[in-house]
């Protein structure tokens, strides 16, 4: 069980190895969660709430999740910015 434990919390990076972050969902919303190297948090973009990584492990308790402002929110890899986000009103042509 040590070497379970030691293989999923990797010293390096944020101390999250890939499998471990492929396997933990959001306490709230049960869906999966991606890691935040510019916040050392993993982010559930399902409801915009980021959890901190303490010394390489992941604070998923649902008090210790904050709230993200969706400007704040880094984009996902290959993610496009709708037309709202561009400074574009839906009533202008």
């Amino acid at each position: 069980m040590v070497r379970v434990s030691r293989a999923l919390l990797k010293d390096g990076g944020l101390g999250i190895s890939k499998t471990l972050s492929e396997i933990l969902v959001c306490p709230l919303s049960k869906q999966p969660l991606r890691i935040c190297e510019e916040r050392n948090s993993l982010i559930s973009d399902a409801i915009g709430v980021s959890y901190p990584i303490v010394d390489g492990i992941p604070c998923l308790v649902p008090n210790d999740g904050k709230i993200i402002d969706n400007n704040d929110m880094p984009k996902p890899e290959g993610a496009v910015d709708s037309p709202d986000e561009k400074g574009m009103s839906r009533g202008s042509v």
